[in-house]
């Protein structure tokens, strides 16, 4: 069964509903996991996703902060949510399809602006929510797993503008770099849209703060699908689409998007 998974931290899924209505219209993934959703279930806009044929979310949300969605064409079934670090925070979902994959959406912490644990309480709760993610997917051993989401971190060199200037900044610091290396590890996740696009500078996120965002380029890939290798060889078709972060009102996060045929 061959489907498109699509991955896009929306800032704000109420706030930008009509964004996510037209990329439904024009991309159709099958499956579409949405973070920074910013709003307690019962808000979710469910009339717009379901008259386009989005009958199925999984989700799991809070007022005015975090929350992650699962919205599918195809059947899917709840399989819980992890806690990692004890945040309370709805960062985490997980959904299985008919045929067996498991899909899991992640919305890592950010970690403040400061890269020290002792200086800043948000940076250590981003390592420990890295560690437990580490320790859960070793315990776990995931197969037929497919895991997306705003991971906050871009690991690759070409992953940012400048890996020089970068290496002191939130969200490519060496120590967290290493953090994601190790979740990877843990499940052996195989990064697809790197093994579709192995080289090359690639962006998925561009912050508000640049006057001109498109002209500066300033990016950072901060937004991942991950596949375990089992079923990896069936990845293909990823891309980035750019163009939607320049839609009116954008999220600051462009989607990604990668196919499997399973």
């Amino acid at each position: 069964m061959p489907f498109t998974v699509a991955t896009w931290n929306i800032n704000s899924v109420r706030l930008r509903a009509s964004l996510v209505e037209r990329l439904l219209r024009e991309e159709a993934p099958d499956v579409l996991c949405l973070q920074e959703c910013k709003c307690p279930i019962e808000k979710l806009p469910l009339e717009i996703f379901h008259a386009l044929g989005y009958l199925h979310v999984v989700a799991r949300g809070q007022k005015g902060y975090n929350g992650v969605a699962i919205l599918s064409r195809l059947p899917i079934q709840d399989v819980g949510e992890q806690d990692f670090a004890t945040l309370g925070h709805a960062r985490h979902v997980a959904a299985r399809l008919e045929n067996g994959v498991t899909i899991h959406n992640f919305y890592v912490p950010a970690g403040g602006d400061i890269p020290d644990r002792e200086l800043n309480v948000k940076f250590g709760q981003k390592l420990d929510y890295l560690t437990g993610m580490r320790d859960w997917f070793h315990a776990e051993r995931p197969e037929k797993a497919i895991l997306v989401g705003d991971l906050n971190i871009a690991p690759r060199e070409d992953d940012v503008w400048s890996h020089k200037q970068l290496l002191k900044i939130v969200s490519h610091t060496p120590v967290e770099v290493e953090h994601l290396a190790d979740v990877q590890d843990s499940g052996n996740w195989v990064d697809i849209t790197r093994q579709d696009i192995p080289s090359g500078q690639l962006y998925s996120w561009w912050s508000y703060r640049a006057a001109d965002w498109d002209a500066a380029d300033k990016g950072r890939r901060l937004d991942h699908i991950w596949a375990t290798q089992d079923i990896a060889n069936a990845g293909h078709s990823s891309r980035i689409l750019r163009p939607v972060r320049g839609w009116d009102q954008p999220s600051d996060h462009a989607p990604v998007f990668a196919s499997f045929d399973l």
